[in-house]
């Protein structure tokens, strides 16, 4: 692992810009039934909105909803349902909190109707591989997440077959920043993601999380982490359930972070931004 400092970049959102030089915590907020660790406890609007309002006491600067869960062998949901799930939680928390929102999606309907309700940015785990996703990205002008994975959620994990994985998910995610580049999305708008837990084993998650500075060399874009409560770290702790891999995925964030990671997406938020203000403020001492 090699130590990297943060790029000096900004986010816009309404109006106002979020600080990427230093690392933010987005929060993450499912409004789902099945998702593998939430799944059930927020589909509700008063329960997603009180969730949202004490993930952002507690510091986060981002919340990350997402309708449609992505795990192994998860339900398909119409883009009419993911719609119906997520629209009224953004409106609410758009007109309540003041923080950054992002939408966990790869519906192009879904994230056109949740940018009309005040959303900021699209995080896309298929990095905008659905038909006219590319060109909603351009048009809706927003920042954009595009996450590695193979296949599709039920077919990730046969594909996890890799001779150099820190290479092979740096050249597959070039050609994505390619794509999106040819489609007319700026630049400064693109925001990556290596992937933990999606189409890698555990041996490939821990090997990324070590090399995790080669992506910040390579691209020069900020990038996220999102390794809260994955399945790798459960196998490290032999076998701990998901409720208790929290200290793991805060050293994991922690690592990423210094490998120059400017998000990190967590169920913990009020631990993981104690642990990153104490990492800033040593830095800072």
């Amino acid at each position: 692992m090699q130590l990297r400092a943060l790029p000096a970049t900004s986010l816009p959102y309404n109006n106002k810009t979020l600080d990427l030089s230093q690392p933010q915590v987005m929060g993450i907020l499912n409004v789902t039934p099945d998702s593998f660790s939430d799944g059930g406890q927020y589909t509700q609007l008063e329960s997603a909105l009180k969730r949202a309002e004490v993930m952002v006491q507690q510091g986060a600067s981002m919340i990350d909803i997402g309708g449609e869960s992505t795990r192994p062998n998860a339900a398909k949901v119409s883009v009419e349902e993911e719609i119906q799930r997520v629209i009224p939680v953004v409106a609410a928390i758009s007109q309540q909190l003041d923080v950054v929102i992002s939408i966990d999606t790869s519906s192009p309907e879904v994230i056109q109707e949740a940018v009309k309700a005040g959303a900021h940015i699209w995080n896309d785990v298929r990095a905008l591989n659905r038909p006219n996703a590319l060109a909603m990205a351009a048009r809706l002008n927003i920042p954009v997440i595009l996450m590695h994975m193979r296949g599709e959620p039920h077919t990730m994990n046969s594909l996890a077959n890799y001779d150099n994985v820190v290479q092979e998910v740096i050249s597959e995610l070039e050609q994505r920043v390619n794509a999106a580049l040819e489609a007319g999305i700026q630049r400064k708008n693109i925001i990556l993601d290596p992937g933990f837990g999606f189409a890698k084993n555990a041996q490939h998650n821990l090997q990324l999380l070590n090399s995790l500075y080669q992506f910040h060399d390579y691209f020069g874009l900020p990038w996220l982490s999102g390794l809260s409560r994955k399945r790798f770290l459960g196998e490290v702790l032999n076998g701990a359930a998901v409720d208790d891999r929290l200290y793991a995925g805060l050293a994991g964030h922690l690592m990423s972070v210094q490998q120059g990671a400017s998000i990190v997406r967590t169920h913990d938020v009020l631990a993981t931004v104690q642990h990153l203000k104490l990492w800033q403020a040593s830095l800072e001492a």
